[in-house]
């Protein structure tokens, strides 16, 4: 033993197995008595002195999970890349979960908060259910919402204003000219898509526009989806002449069934995304997008998770990040101009 205690010598004196050792030291969930075993003969041989064994006694795991709906999004990865760094100078790791949307999914990433297999959650769920409301309120670390949740919701909440950033994207399209604007959105009993679909209709009502269903086309917020909802929407409406559409993805639907249809853009139908990704500067032609902020939302959702986690006990704090629309060639073609501003309460 003259080079210290190993984890062989460690599952010996515990009488367990060196995988229940392992999972132990590594911060894994594992029975009581297997942890208590552990930790006790790591203290005898002089382990305990080792700052991964200090950390489990203290219940402090130096891991942070963040869950999200889809990590193929690029509106999540935007986020990733802010939280990633602000957590890592903080000494935590960033522990990943991509919960398809699934409720269930992400009642279970709440619940698991009392193994204590993390310090501290970040989330971004499309729905906001009463069993999402009930674990925050029980959960047993500090969380974080990214997305609009109720008010007096015990959790800090991190939100964008898609509602103005509706609004902005349906003001260019009528100062361009158009007139039939239809709005594709995303499932209506997600955050996201009822708070997008609310603001499509206020927007044409301060326009002076009637609003008119056969307009509005609902499909989800994924690339292959927007381009079947696209394409549904013009076999019923074919003199639409803009796409208001929820997010970048749905937008970059529009864009394949509009090229394969023959039907130019912007010159025949203007397109407008959500989210300003990395996609929308980078597809052809480049598209129009309102930025909600992604990266700012992130940072800002690991910033106050540190907070809570050095200890932090004041009321659940609100921030709203601001929109702002992003003119490329999708509505302008050459005249695109860059982004502009229009700041409003958040929703």
């Amino acid at each position: 033993m003259g080079d210290g205690p190993t984890i062989n010598t460690i599952a010996e004196r515990a009488g367990v197995s060196i995988a229940s050792v392992s999972r132990v030291l590594n911060g894994l969930p594992t029975r009581r008595e297997t942890e208590r075993k552990v930790l006790a003969a790591a203290e005898e041989l002089g382990y305990v002195r080792n700052a991964v064994a200090r950390s489990l006694k203290s219940r402090r795991t130096h891991q942070v999970a963040f869950a999200m709906a889809d990590i193929g999004n690029p509106a999540y990865l935007a986020m990733l890349r802010e939280i990633q760094p602000v957590l890592k100078a903080a000494g935590y790791r960033l522990v990943l979960h991509s919960t398809d949307a699934v409720v269930a999914d992400e009642i279970d990433v709440l619940h698991s908060l009392g193994e204590r297999y993390v310090d501290g959650l970040i989330m971004s769920p499309l729905r906001v259910t009463d069993a999402h409301l009930e674990s925050l309120a029980a959960a047993r670390t500090p969380v974080v919402v990214i997305g609009s949740v109720p008010e007096g919701t015990r959790a800090d909440n991190v939100r964008a204003d898609s509602r103005t950033g509706v609004r902005l994207a349906v003001d260019h399209l009528h100062a361009l000219g158009r007139r039939r604007i239809a709005m594709v959105n995303g499932p209506l009993d997600t955050v996201p898509g009822a708070a997008r679909g609310a603001a499509y209709r206020e927007a044409l009502e301060e326009l002076g526009l009637p609003y008119d269903d056969d307009l509005v086309q609902i499909g989800d917020f994924y690339r292959a989806e927007g381009a079947r909802a696209v394409a549904e929407l013009l076999a019923r409406v074919p003199d639409v002449d803009a796409l208001m559409c929820a997010n970048d993805l749905i937008a970059l639907g529009a864009l394949d069934v509009l090229r394969a249809s023959g039907r130019r853009v912007p010159d025949d139908v203007a397109v407008v995304g959500m989210d300003d990704t990395d996609l929308a500067a980078a597809s052809w032609p480049s598209l129009t997008s309102v930025s909600l902020g992604s990266a700012e939302r992130g940072k800002a959702a690991a910033e106050l998770l540190l907070q809570r986690l050095r200890g932090d006990d004041s009321a659940p704090r609100l921030v709203t990040v601001p929109p702002r629309l992003v003119v490329r060639a999708s509505t302008a073609g050459n005249r695109a101009d860059g982004p502009y501003d229009r700041k409003e309460g958040g929703v």
